[in-house]
């Protein structure tokens, strides 16, 4: 069982290239907005209520994920909301059931951030659209983040386009498999 651990800043890509990732493959996509849609629906983010209720729906699906050998893409934007434990919390209930994470870095400059942050696609799942907002929090260290573990691939969003980064991926997975 493996968990493709997409990770990048904001409108790096991750929805984009894990969908076409997830065709290439032939294996599930959880983006992180169904489960922070799911709980802003309740409470706003970034709230003490928010912050508890999100880390335990990924950490419920990663765990029943893991012990129905069910692998899948997940994506993910490292920030200040997220308690930083909670990646070897993943990483201990994947493993616990004989799976991995891989983790797969998506990087790209705030200049393409902002070319693409009020893209209409990104409205669907309540994304940030405001490049000022963004690059406000960015300053207020709101992106600040521990470094996740090394990467199977570090794709440049900015270089390569969403189909070349999919494949690129897949071809870094096929590689540990």
């Amino acid at each position: 069982m493996d968990v493709l651990f997409i990770h990048g800043p904001a409108a790096s890509g991750k929805h984009t290239i894990g969908m076409l990732l997830a065709t290439l493959i032939d294996m599930p996509l959880f983006h992180n907005h169904l489960v922070v849609d799911a709980v802003q629906a309740l409470f706003d983010f970034g709230t003490e209520p928010f912050i508890q209720l999100r880390e335990e729906m990924w950490l419920a699906a990663f765990s029943v994920a893991a012990t129905a050998s069910r692998s899948f893409i997940f994506t993910f934007n490292p920030e200040v909301t997220v308690d930083v434990s909670l990646i070897s919390r993943l990483q201990e209930r994947v493993q616990a059931n004989g799976g991995r994470i891989l983790f797969v870095e998506l990087i790209c400059s705030d200049a393409a951030v902002l070319e693409r942050i009020n893209e209409p696609s990104r409205a669907q799942f309540g994304k940030l659209l405001d490049g000022d907002v963004y690059l406000s929090s960015k300053a207020q260290g709101g992106f600040d983040f521990p470094t996740l573990p090394d990467p199977i691939v570090v794709v440049d969003t900015e270089a390569l386009a969403p189909i070349e980064s999919a494949r690129l991926i897949a071809s870094a997975y096929q590689d540990v498999r």
